[in-house]
């Protein structure tokens, strides 16, 4: 379980919140506008009304408390950059910031933040892979190199161990998990057969991953 502060409820910070709250976190949440505090607060562990470019508000909140802190501020990158750099100042362990521009990220990370996020764009990327290639059921870009795909067992492979076919070598990809019916194999060994209609959760460079989700 972790502290976090979330400034900023728009969508991103209302889904950012809710799935944090379910995965058992302690979550406050802070906004300008009560109309969207109010529908969290069954779920949060607290909330607060105001505006966090004031840094008596921020300083009140006891941001070093916190093990993340994140600026979902949308539609403001002046706002934004500030209550990111005024966190950094007030001892913040770790700042998130949302961008919604490529060049907002750079700025952000001279001035405070420890990660920038993109929710629209990589989300974007993500509905591009998966709908775009082939055999691609769901798709996770770890690093700008490094992706986790889930893929459709190529029917060439039905029949044949992961040693025979020697994946790794060969294709220069790892097989961390298996899916068939509902059911999560992970970490098959090397003498897993593969089966008709499974799907594959391979790793690898995004490059090498995307090209085996197309092949037969």
């Amino acid at each position: 379980m972790k502290s976090i502060l979330i400034i900023g409820m728009g969508r991103f910070g209302i889904h950012l919140a809710t799935r944090l709250s379910e995965l058992n976190n302690e979550v406050m949440i802070v906004d300008k506008q009560e109309e969207k505090i109010t529908p969290l607060l069954p779920i949060v562990t607290r909330a607060q009304i105001g505006d966090c470019m004031d840094e008596n508000l921020l300083r009140s909140l006891g941001v070093s408390n916190f093990d993340i802190c994140f600026v979902c501020i949308g539609g403001n990158f002046q706002a934004s950059l500030e209550i990111t750099s005024l966190l950094q100042e007030l001892g913040a362990k770790h700042v998130v910031s949302k961008a919604d521009r490529e060049i907002h990220e750079k700025f952000l990370l001279r001035n405070g933040a420890n990660e920038v996020i993109h929710p629209e764009r990589d989300e974007a990327l993500r509905a591009a892979m998966k709908y775009g290639a082939r055999k691609v059921f769901d798709y996770f870009e770890m690093a700008s190199d490094f992706s986790v795909f889930e893929v459709g067992t190529p029917e060439s492979w039905v029949g044949k161990s992961i040693r025979q076919i020697n994946v790794r070598t060969k294709y220069n990809v790892n097989i961390i998990a298996v899916k068939q019916n509902g059911k999560v194999v992970p970490v098959p060994s090397a003498e897993y057969v593969f089966v008709q209609g499974e799907h594959l959760i391979i790793a690898g460079h995004s490059k090498e991953c995307s090209r085996l989700s197309d092949f037969k």
